[in-house]
C-alpha cells in the first residue's frame, strides 16, 4: 500500500484507467464475435451491418492504445474477408 500522496492517487487514477479498458476491449471482442457469428449462420446483411458496427470500435482501440494498429487492421481484413466470401 502507497505511503505518499501522489503514489496513492496514482493507485486511484490506474486502477480507473484499467476498469475503463476492460471494459472497451471486452465490447471490441464481443462486435467481432457478433461478426462471426452473422458469417457462420450464413446471414450476409447481418454480418455487413455488424461489421459496419465493429470497425469503427476497432479504429477507436488502436488510436487509443488499446490494442496494435496492426491487429486491428488484421482483424477488419479477417472480417471484411470472411464477409466477401459468403454466397
Amino acid at each position: 500500500m502507497p505511503n505518499i500522496k501522489s503514489a496513492k492517487k496514482r493507485v486511484l487514477v490506474s486502477e480507473k484507467a484499467r476498469q475503463c479498458n476492460v471494459a472497451a476491449r471486452s465490447k471490441m471482442r464481443t462486435l467481432i464475435k457478433n461478426v462471426i457469428k452473422a458469417v457462420e449462420a450464413g446471414e450476409k446483411e447481418s454480418a455487413k451491418k455488424a461489421f459496419a458496427i465493429a470497425e469503427p470500435v476497432l479504429d477507436r482501440a488502436a488510436c487509443k492504445g488499446l490494442v496494435h494498429k496492426n491487429k486491428a487492421a488484421r482483424h477488419k481484413s479477417v472480417l471484411s474477408a470472411k464477409i466477401k466470401a459468403m454466397n
